[in-house]
């Protein structure tokens, strides 16, 4: 049996340092069923420079007036905030994720008693982020675009030895373009960070393409943990609405996904309970063919295959070929066994 996914609806930064937008994001990601629903807690000041440039994806969605900076710092959202979303999370059935992206944020998060860390693509090669995070001994789901196996095994390696095991950290194969190409997706590496990797908590996705149908391939692929970006409306200003699903897109995300789920089944090759009333509906029994007489043998030309399947099956066709009617049979009349 297939273990259940864990759906992150990853609101992010598109409540747009909007509290209120935040709260809707999560009663969203509530009413559409997933898991959990996740931000971005970082302070512009720690985490960039003040000219550091902006991805071509941040270029053609919010301009190139503004510098990174800027642009993150009307992103913010309050330490407070955060606070107010875990409430928010509680009473809407939903679990409360931040990813953070500088060590202060770690704090303040780690004093929300946050029990999943998801880790960003781009802090994978930041040796204190990853031993700090580390060292708080939690489950950790890593993000790893832009990545090769090397770079993963060294940021396990730091996660491990500060103290949090392998068993429970799930590796998400991701891709950092906004939106993905469908070409560079790879969905095949799930499958080698699983072999190269053994002992993980479990593999999954973190997906950044246009649509649901990447997720769900991955679902059935095994993945155990599926993130997507998702926002209140697309044609929102900021960085990340336009290649994030809406709300009803993120509704049939998680309706197919769990469907997959129950289609997985437990392997057992057997007729199930709704197909096996239609067994003596479309299989065949012996019937004849023509008009038989009593003592005629059975024969080719006298005998033939037909709907329903309440005779004798096919299958028992050469058994019956040189047998002595007992009776006379009318054409389509099922040969008595």
């Amino acid at each position: 049996m297939k273990q259940e996914v864990f759906i992150i609806a990853e609101a992010g930064v598109n409540h747009n340092g909007s509290i209120d937008r935040a709260i809707a994001l999560v009663e969203a990601a509530a009413r559409a069923g997933a898991d959990g629903v996740k931000f971005q807690t970082f302070r512009a000041k720690d985490l960039v420079t003040p000219d550091a440039v902006k991805a071509n994806y941040q270029k053609n969605s919010t301009g190139e007036d503004r510098s990174q900076y800027q642009m993150l710092k009307e992103l913010e959202l309050l330490p407070e905030d955060f606070s107010k979303l875990v409430t928010c999370c509680a009473s809407n059935g939903i679990e409360f994720l931040s990813t953070p992206f500088d060590l202060p944020s770690v704090d303040v998060l780690a004093g929300l008693k946050m029990c999943k860390w998801k880790l960003p693509s781009g802090e994978i090669t930041n040796l204190p982020y990853l031993r700090k995070v580390g060292a708080l001994g939690c489950d950790v789901i890593l993000s790893t675009g832009m990545t090769d196996l090397s770079e993963i095994a060294q940021a396990l390696s730091v996660l491990e030895t500060a103290g949090t095991e392998r068993s429970s950290i799930t590796v998400l194969h991701c891709n950092t373009e906004y939106p993905t190409p469908m070409c560079d997706v790879n969905l095949s590496a799930m499958n080698t960070i699983r072999e190269a990797f053994p002992g993980l908590k479990g593999v999954g996705f973190s997906d950044h393409t246009l649509g649901i149908e990447v997720p769900i391939a991955a679902c059935a692929m095994g993945a155990t943990v599926i993130e997507k970006h998702f926002t209140l409306d697309r044609s929102l200003p900021g960085p990340d609405h336009g290649a994030s699903l809406e709300p009803d897109e993120l509704t049939a995300m998680v309706q197919s996904i769990r469907n997959i789920e129950v289609a997985f089944g437990d392997g057992i090759k057997k007729p199930t309970p709704s197909e096996s009333k239609n067994i003596r509906i479309v299989r065949k029994s012996i019937v004849a063919a023509t008009s038989i007489k009593e003592g005629e043998l059975f024969s080719e030309t006298n005998l033939t295959a037909k709907r329903p399947g309440t005779g004798i099956s096919p299958m028992r066709w050469d058994e019956m070929m040189g047998k002595q009617a007992d009776r006379d049979y009318e054409p389509d009349e099922l040969i008595d066994a």
